[in-house]
């Protein structure tokens, strides 16, 4: 499913306009990715959390010249599904 079906199936859900669910969809998109850039956990019960996590720097390999050289230390976006959603998808 992609952002477009996505507005759709919310649209027809919540007996919107696909226009008023976009804006919705995108706001709480933008909403969850400020948070979580400026550190924050967004926790949403049942779905799951959104959060930054650091990953440490590490050793790797050139493909091409299979030369050793460090990944540095960065963080990432990760999200764990919650209770709920996990039951949904593996019943």
């Amino acid at each position: 499913m992609n952002k477009g079906e996505l507005v759709h199936a919310v649209a027809e859900k919540a007996s919107v306009t696909k226009k008023q669910a976009d804006a919705v969809i995108t706001a709480a998109i933008d909403a969850i990715m400020e948070a979580v850039a400026e550190g924050d956990k967004v926790t949403l019960v049942g779905f799951g959390s959104f959060e930054a996590r650091e990953r440490k720097e590490r050793e790797g390999r050139n493909p091409k010249t299979n030369e050793k050289m460090v990944i540095p230390a960065t963080k990432v976006p990760a999200f764990s599904a919650g209770k709920m959603f996990k039951e949904k998808v593996a019943p």
